[in-house]
């Protein structure tokens, strides 16, 4: 059965993307520790980040690399954290989190953002791609 981010991936589930190539999609979290949460993820679905292949692991590390640069000059924020867990889904993903304090890191933190704010946030990000 395809994961919530396969769905995403395939359009069955809507997301707010901010980059996508042939093999990585990158979209913002809907559950955000902060404004900007975004999420990367190979488009090949693969349950735990050191089962990918080296190729995939590179370009997913690269690919979330350029979106955190553009992340970075989109938010207002000091760094962009990044954290690789994979408990809640079972689809490799990276978090990159724009960072004010350290609570931001804490995935007990989190945001509410309204559908306007999450499309301004994406469009956003997207300018510095």
């Amino acid at each position: 059965m395809a994961s919530i981010f396969t769905k995403i991936i395939n359009g069955e589930i809507p997301s707010y993307k901010i980059a996508e190539d042939e093999n990585f999609f990158a979209f913002l979290d809907i559950n955000p520790n902060a404004k900007g949460h975004t999420l990367c993820i190979p488009k090949k679905e693969v349950d735990k980040v050191f089962d990918l292949d080296e190729e995939t692991y590179n370009g997913l590390m690269s690919f979330s690399r350029k979106v955190a640069i553009a992340l970075e000059k989109a938010i207002n924020c000091k760094r962009v954290g990044v954290a690789v867990i994979g408990l809640e889904v079972p689809h490799v993903h990276v978090h990159l989190i724009p960072l004010n304090d350290m609570k931001e890191m804490s995935f007990k933190h989190k945001v509410s953002l309204e559908e306007d704010e999450f499309k301004a946030i994406a469009e956003r990000i997207r300018t510095f791609l």
